[in-house]
Formats: structure tokens, sequence, C-alpha cells
């Protein structure tokens, strides 16, 4: 058996709380999942799930951030999908605009992931939740 069959496939975590998202921030900087990305990817990852996890808490209360291993085309690559049942975003066009924000902060947190990240899709319904799923492909890796 090879060392990357040894990497589990995912690793998931609930946010329900500050605490966790410090706790899924840390685990996923240490996860071996992660162990194959350069440290400057490594840093895009970690703070990716930092802004999806603390949307989920100021926005939602409550959800959870899974992040798979992806290998496709000879590529290595990780999909992080943030997810929760809250009030959903009215007009995701303009959640997506820099300096847009009904939190009171900068607004500058799904937009700033959308450029962190190779891939970026978001499906929101009012009143039944958000999702967001980005991927992060391996530089130079065939």
């Amino acid at each position: 058996m090879d060392d990357a069959s040894k990497v589990p496939l995912s690793v998931h975590f609930l946010i329900h709380s500050d605490m966790d998202v410090s706790i899924a921030v840390l685990k996923t900087t240490k996860h071996e999942i992660i162990s194959d990305f350069p440290v400057s990817e490594r840093s895009l990852i970690a703070t990716t799930v930092s802004e999806l996890a603390r949307n989920i808490i100021k926005y939602a209360t409550r959800g959870s951030i899974r992040i798979t291993r992806l290998e496709r085309d000879g590529r290595l690559g990780l999909e992080i999908t943030a997810e929760d049942q809250g009030p959903g975003i009215a007009d995701v066009s303009e959640a997506m605009r820099d300096h847009v924000s009904t939190g009171g902060t900068l607004g500058l947190g799904l937009s700033g992931v959308k450029r962190m990240m190779d891939e970026f899709q978001i499906d929101s319904v009012v009143s039944r939740g958000t999702r967001v799923t980005v991927r992060k492909w391996k530089k130079g890796a065939r």
C-alpha cells in the first residue's frame, strides 16, 4: 500500500460555535488530507475553512464543513463544502460583491474565498440554507 492510499478521503467538521471554527481551522492545518499541498496553498485552504465556518456561525448559527480529497486526470485536489440550514442568501450576486455585507463586516469573505480557490459554486435558497462548494487543485501536479 503506497502513502497516498493511506490518506483519508474526507474529513468532516460540525460547526456550532466559535470554538468549532477554531478547531476546524487548526485540525485542517494539521490534517494529512492537505499534507501534499505546498505551505502557501495550505494557508489558502485553512483561510477558506475559516471564512466559510465563520459565515455559518454568523448567519446560520450551525452547519458543517467537509473536506474531500480529489484525484482527477492525474491531478490532486481538495473539495471543501460548507453547508447550513440557515436563512439563505436573498441576492447571491450582491453577496458576492466586494464590500457588501449584511453582517457589519468588511464584506470580503465570499468574494475572497472565490479568489483563493480554483473553482467556486454557491447554492442558496431563502429560508432553506446555503451550500458553498470550492475546489483547490495542487499547482504543478500532473
